[in-house]
């Protein structure tokens, strides 16, 4: 390239830069700021009861496998006595 059409590139980035600057911190882009955060709040908001949600039916699901799990070992500890009990008379 030669050196006019480097000043040239070198010129137009920098009216682009600043024009880029003014155009960005303008009350229409600040306004579309506030419109783009407002709506990524709202969806954290969403988010964050659906992700509530979940963790209350995981807590229900966990809960109800304890008490599965807990009536199982009751019975067949239960199961395990009787057979003991069978076995002694038995051996009677």
């Amino acid at each position: 390239m030669n050196v006019y059409t480097k000043l040239a590139c070198f010129a137009g980035g920098a009216l682009f830069g600043s024009l880029g600057v003014k155009l960005l911190s303008s009350k229409d882009a600040k306004k579309a700021y506030v419109h783009v955060a407002a709506a990524g709040l709202r969806m954290k908001d969403s988010i964050m009861e659906a992700t509530t949600t979940v963790q209350e039916n995981a807590a229900d699901i966990l809960a109800s496998a304890k008490d599965l799990n807990e009536a199982r070992a009751a019975k067949e500890a239960e199961e395990v006595a009787a057979s003991n009990l069978e076995s002694e008379s038995e051996e009677i």
